[in-house]
């Protein structure tokens, strides 16, 4: 429980481990303090355990304008608190992917994406979950960020172009 437990909790379950996805999320109809603790919060304490636990491969699932200077309430705190935890990845020093996807449905999977800024406005979370294995074996990611939708190209071949 990414709310609950302490660094080094987490660092002990994840010890042993090539890589860690953050797929975590407060959810839509959160407020304003899960949104912290959980897309920024949670994002970082898996930061600090990587760090403790020595697992260098860090990939999060972030979305599409993440901005730590977002302006609003509701969708801009979103968009504010999952930037801020793209940010501390960054800094981090950690093997770090950051992928930014459109609004999620619950469409099955196509095994097809679009990866890139030609997006359309929706994706799957199956295709999604799919992006985030096929990244977690494509060296080139390393360091990047890249958005992600519904499309044409199949998974492996649109993450290796990244």
């Amino acid at each position: 429980d990414l709310e609950s437990a302490e660094v080094a909790e987490v660092a002990d379950a994840i010890s042993g481990c090539d890589a860690v996805v953050f797929a975590a999320g407060a959810g839509p109809d959160s407020g304003p303090e899960r949104k912290e603790a959980v897309d920024y919060g949670g994002a970082v304490k898996l930061i600090e355990a990587c760090k403790e636990a020595g697992v260098s491969r860090y990939v999060i699932v972030s979305s599409k304008g993440a901005d730590p200077d977002a302006e609003g309430d509701g969708f801009g705190l979103y968009l504010r608190v999952k930037g801020r935890a793209d940010a501390a990845l960054v800094e981090s020093g950690l093997d770090f992917t950051i992928v930014r996807p459109v609004a999620l449905t619950d469409d099955p999977g196509t095994g097809r994406v679009n990866v890139g800024s030609d997006q359309a406005d929706e994706v799957g979370r199956k295709d999604v979950a799919a992006v985030l294995a096929a990244t977690l074996h494509e060296d080139g990611t390393i360091g990047r960020s890249f958005g992600v939708s519904a499309g044409e190209t199949p998974v492996e071949e649109a993450v290796a172009s990244v």
